[in-house]
């Protein structure tokens, strides 16, 4: 009986674990994302009508993730919860390219993922212009 209960306790504190992170493959995308700004140079991002550097947006998207928790299981999850916009003013997140052109992070990051799908796997890995699946 105490062996039984043993098991069962294993089971549910492992089943737990996995439910509170992204599976590996999703983390990886969003990875993938957080470096695609890291990377970006020249780039001002657009936060509540303040300008701020790659680091800066790196951090607080890495903060917006954090305090998501659990409630990001996908890099698509972290894009609408943390990488869309101000949850207190409601505006949304841009990035002001070095050309001068001006496009919402989100719809940016989706483009990034979608390149991400669409690399060939062969490429090498952790480089925002190539997959990181490998």
């Amino acid at each position: 009986m105490v062996r039984l209960m043993l098991v069962a306790v294993l089971l549910l504190v492992t089943f737990t674990a996995l439910a509170q992170s992204p599976p590996a493959v999703e983390q990886r995308k969003i990875d993938y994302l957080i470096q695609s700004v890291a990377q970006l140079k020249g780039a001002q991002f657009i936060r509540n009508g303040s300008a701020y550097h790659a680091a800066a947006a790196v951090h607080h998207l890495e903060l917006k993730r954090h305090y998501a928790g659990d409630r990001v299981r996908s890099a698509d999850d972290f894009i609408r919860l943390c990488a869309t916009g101000s949850s207190m003013s409601g505006k949304p997140y841009t990035i002001r390219f070095a050309d001068g052109h001006v496009e919402t992070v989100a719809d940016w990051l989706r483009a990034r993922l979608f390149a991400w799908h669409d690399a060939p796997v062969s490429l090498a890995p952790g480089s925002p212009t190539t997959s990181p699946r490998r």
